[in-house]
């Protein structure tokens, strides 16, 4: 049996990792897990998976939870975070948080020599370098949950990757996808969250209508499978069957195709190299189907993909500072504070301010962070 510490346990990706240990309660059992202000729904949790470490956002919430639940070990804040991701039961970390604060309790686990699931993008394009090196120094694998990611995996097992020419990374679009520039400048939060395709999160729901949720999976790309940026295209893909693909030398292409579902990626991260069956998804029918459709990006109508491929390419700080200003950004849209594209107006001008370091340290990575999210609210006061 597998012990899982998992980071995000009431998100989008937390709730289905859970439901993939519910469905195989004798391959994978929670160890240890962090939440964030949820309370009822952390019970809930609780008492259903029994784990033995619980980290919560909150000091108070955490002294709270102890007294109800006394055979358990409660923690709080940033720390937390590391205490479950180093919890010393678990021999796998699945990082479902949002955000760059995933990225210390990522290099604690790794330097554990735990195997990483990793479904917190931020992590890798705040500090991609970074993680790979230390993950590489002490022999911690790192398996990639994100759908897209895990299908270029997929489409490498048993190839030589000496031998790939091209990756491509395929889009939904987003839920503006047919709409033009103009027609975007009034489009409400409630209208960008009614994603075509995918149940997620409210802030990758917006980062797909912008496109740069794909941008943040060019840069994961890159880092992951040591590629040129030159040599990662995307596409759109509005039936999102196709998850991605690996062009190799001699023009073959691999794809890894099934149906919009996010517990099928997640659970062959924490499966692999075996596949387990899943009674509650569902089938993939081409003949139902009936077509595919593809089209190339127009980088103008979305900027943001071209922000993360500018950023990817210059390489250092400015991947923090693209990052920072995203979030903050998509963080004021779902609050009512600005308009939806004020959002990449926000990140261009962090980018362009920005003084960047090269071969930043974690201390610098964090820092830029934070100075990112004050310069962006104070634009918007």
């Amino acid at each position: 049996m597998k012990s899982i510490s998992l980071l995000g346990a009431t998100g989008s990706i937390g709730q289905q990792t859970l439901d993939i240990v519910k469905e195989h309660p004798e391959e994978f059992q929670v160890s240890a897990l962090s939440v964030g202000k949820n309370i009822e729904k952390t019970k809930e949790i609780i008492r259903e998976f029994k784990p033995k470490l619980v980290s919560v956002q909150l000091e108070e919430d955490a002294l709270a939870l102890s007294k109800e639940f006394t055979n358990i070990d409660f923690t709080f804040g940033n720390k937390g975070l590391v205490d479950v991701a180093t919890y010393t039961d678990s021999t796998y970390l699945l990082n479902a948080v949002l955000g760059s604060v995933g990225l210390e309790s990522t290099l604690a686990a790794i330097r554990q020599k735990k195997t990483i699931a990793i479904a917190n993008k931020e992590t890798l394009v705040t500090a991609g370098q970074l993680v790979m090196a230390e993950a590489e120094k002490y022999g911690a694998p790192i398996l990639p949950v994100d759908s897209e990611h895990s299908a270029l995996w997929q489409s490498m097992v048993g190839e030589n990757r000496k031998s790939i020419s091209k990756l491509i990374l395929t889009a939904s679009g987003g839920s503006f996808r047919d709409q033009t520039r103009d027609e975007l400048k009034d489009v409400t939060v409630v209208e960008a969250l009614n994603h075509p395709n995918w149940s997620m999160g409210a802030k990758i729901t917006i980062d797909s209508a912008t496109l740069m949720n794909k941008g943040l999976e060019v840069i994961e790309a890159a880092v992951l499978y040591d590629m040129s940026y030159d040599d990662i295209d995307v596409l759109i893909h509005r039936e999102s069957i196709i998850h991605s693909m690996v062009e190799y030398q001699d023009t073959s292409v691999m794809a890894q195709l099934g149906t919009p579902d996010m517990r099928t990626p997640i659970q062959y991260a924490l499966s692999y190299p075996e596949r387990l069956p899943r009674s509650t998804a569902q089938r993939l029918d081409l003949a139902k189907i009936g077509q595919l459709h593809f089209e190339n990006v127009d980088f103008n109508r979305f900027r943001c993909l071209g922000f993360a491929y500018e950023a990817g390419r210059t390489g250092g700080t400015i991947l923090t500072a693209m990052n920072a200003a995203n979030e903050a950004a998509v963080a004021a849209f779902l609050d009512g504070k600005i308009k939806f594209l004020e959002i990449e107006d926000m990140i261009e001008r962090m980018m362009q301010q920005h003084n960047n370091i090269q071969n930043p340290d974690v201390e610098t990575i964090l820092h830029v962070d934070k100075e990112t999210r004050k310069s962006v609210q104070s634009m918007i006061k």
